[in-house]
């Protein structure tokens, strides 16, 4: 850990708190909705709203320190020098503007390219979820990767999305799991996903899609201070620019590494 951890995890709570509560006022009221890249890829006033907050509260203490963000014109990729934020003001605004709950305001601070403190807060659920040096705690409480060993047992999600041109893998994949484990989910944000495998809810979450680092970042780390594993496809330890991700409690992991194995 840092020197400084402590106080990064301190403005990580307080600029992701802020942020919720700014996207929480505009959550079911109506807002109006953009696209982006594709017709499933949006974005919304509140998302920038959102993520102008969360800079302005890291600003106050770091006035310095590069910024990664999904919305406007921040960073793009995380320096694998320094000090840096990654942040992503809503994700699952797919969920967000269908007024289902699951979405989170993730802020994770990264220092040479690895995150030392991170905090998801889903103020839709009434959840928080904190990673720290002590480990990682949803609600205050102290969490843990699902004990689970029989695959047979466990509930895995395919995370991330896999656009039109794709949908193919995204079917291969979710065939591989079924046939892997007990039985899937998908929730729509991977920032709470990853959190659901730290806390012990899910046994793994899966994808060979290039995924964003402020969709992963935090839950990454989470998911690895609450004593899981996080790879690439490959096997080789998870980093905020690999291609593919694996998170899983630890147990069975070639598993869901296999179930990649045959998929593009």
């Amino acid at each position: 850990m840092t020197d400084d951890a402590e106080e990064r995890l301190a403005v990580a709570k307080r600029a992701a708190r802020e942020g919720s509560e700014v996207a929480a006022e505009s959550f079911r009221q109506g807002i109006d909705v953009e696209t982006k890249s594709g017709k499933t890829d949006v974005v919304t006033e509140a998302d920038r709203r959102t993520q102008r907050r969360v800079i302005e509260v890291i600003r106050e203490e770091y006035p310095d320190d590069a910024i990664v963000g999904e919305e406007e014109d921040e960073l793009k990729a995380v320096p694998d020098e320094g000090d840096a934020w990654v942040i992503d003001p809503i994700d699952g605004t797919n969920n967000y503007v269908r007024s289902i709950p699951v979405w989170t305001t993730s802020v994770a601070a990264v220092r040479d390219g690895d995150p030392v403190a991170a905090v998801n807060d889903c103020p839709a659920l009434d959840d928080t979820f904190v990673a720290g040096a002590d480990g990682v705690r949803r609600d205050g409480e102290a969490v843990s990767v699902s004990e689970r060993t029989d695959p047979e047992t466990f509930a895995v999600s395919p995370t991330f999305w896999w656009d039109f041109d794709r949908r193919d893998e995204y079917a291969e994949v979710c065939r591989e799991l079924v046939e892997r484990f007990a039985d899937i989910r998908r929730f729509g944000s991977a920032q709470v996903t990853l959190g659901m495998v730290a806390a012990g809810s899910l046994e793994g979450a899966v994808t060979n899609v290039d995924p964003n680092p402020w969709d992963t970042v935090a839950g990454v780390h989470m998911v690895r201070q609450a004593g899981g594993t996080v790879t690439d496809r490959h096997g080789d330890p998870w980093r905020h620019d690999s291609e593919s991700l694996v998170a899983s409690n630890g147990e069975a992991h070639e598993q869901f590494l296999g179930a990649l194995e045959n998929v593009a």
